[in-house]
């Protein structure tokens, strides 16, 4: 028989030795990319971490930052907006898949007015992203507002200072409507703006500077909008009518896409047809090795995103994403089985 006191000792060694077998068996990852994406994947990290006791740490550095890192292989995983190449994937041996939906939106700053009342088109809005209207009242803005009284306010552009997937995804959108815009800006995760135009850095930071100005123009995720409470447009969108933006709006986007033949799985999903489309939607990607370089970690991205895929959808949708289809997903998981190798060569995915 032990004494009590022994007996307490042998009990607090055992749980302690169950509790460092289960800290070992733990693998915790660390992802840096799209601020677009932050929000849901840090969300996702908390219920994941109690289900599995398995941590995420996702930076929002910019999707330049995320993708500069993968392919430095400080991070386990990237979080890009801007789709890679095929080529690009095939010399820097990157895997791709889509993780989430989401849309651009643009925001405004306009005393006494409210969301959605301000309509735009495509033409119109590259004119004022390129500096080429400046204020409020142009006749321009003012001919698809008819009966609106606008003001006299100067307008105040503001954009992303760092590389951004977002200003990808808005900046190829208005080079689609303006061959002016396209050639004065262009179209890319760092463009040309105008030199009188603000920036501020991640979709936070151009949010904070819209807030701040009066008359103050911007672009920035749907979640941001929505979780900011800010005032933005409505967009005309290629069938001709006018929407504002809506997760239904986004999936109806989707809806258009083939993700199985595109290249990296990206799609172009801009100025999709359908009358209740939003006309500036992308989905966020990952990027990992194709050849795992640490074995426990290359798996524990996938099983990260396989549980978010399949669990995580709901909290996505809180956040003002919208869902890959079920078709998708399926597409994404068989392509961790076809082009993530273990450091053997064989399928890292079962």
């Amino acid at each position: 028989m032990f004494k009590k006191s022994e007996l307490s000792y042998r009990i607090f060694y055992v749980v302690l030795g169950i509790f460092s077998s289960a800290s070992a068996m733990a693998t915790d990852i660390t992802g840096a990319g799209s601020t677009f994406a932050y929000p849901v994947y840090t969300k996702w990290a908390e219920p994941y971490k109690a289900a599995t006791n398995n941590g995420v740490n996702y930076q929002g550095i910019g999707s330049s930052g995320g993708i500069q890192q993968i392919k430095a292989k400080t991070v386990d995983f990237g979080g890009t907006d801007a789709p890679l190449s095929a080529d690009d994937l095939t010399q820097s041996g990157l895997v791709q898949f889509p993780a989430v939906i989401g849309g651009v939106t643009i925001v405004v700053n306009l005393s006494g007015m409210k969301s959605g009342v301000i309509k735009l088109d495509g033409a119109t809005t590259a004119d004022i992203f390129r500096g080429a209207i400046l204020k409020w009242n142009d006749p321009a803005i003012a001919k698809l507002n008819k009966g609106l009284k606008l003001p006299s306010t100067a307008i105040t552009v503001v954009h992303r200072s760092d590389g951004s997937g977002t200003t990808y995804v808005f900046t190829n959108y208005l080079a689609m409507q303006s061959e002016a815009f396209k050639k004065d800006v262009g179209a890319g995760k760092e463009v040309n703006w105008p030199a009188a135009s603000v920036g501020g850095k991640g979709n936070p930071g151009v949010a904070a500077s819209v807030q701040k100005i009066d008359g103050a123009i911007g672009y920035v995720d749907y979640s941001d909008a929505m979780q900011n409470n800010m005032m933005f447009v409505s967009l005309k969108n290629k069938a001709g009518k006018i929407v504002v933006p809506t997760k239904e709006g986004m999936s109806a986007a989707a809806a258009h896409a083939d993700f199985e033949h595109a290249a990296g799985m990206a799609p172009n999903l801009l100025d999709q047809d359908g009358k209740t489309s939003w006309p500036i939607v992308s989905a966020t990607y990952v990027l990992v090795c194709g050849q795992a370089q640490d074995v426990a970690h290359s798996k524990g991205v996938l099983e990260f995103f396989e549980w978010s895929l399949h669990h995580g959808q709901a909290l996505a949708s809180d956040l003002g994403y919208v869902a890959l289809p079920d078709n998708v997903v399926k597409l994404v998981e068989a392509n961790w089985k076809n082009s993530i190798k273990d450091t053997a060569g064989n399928s890292l995915w079962k």
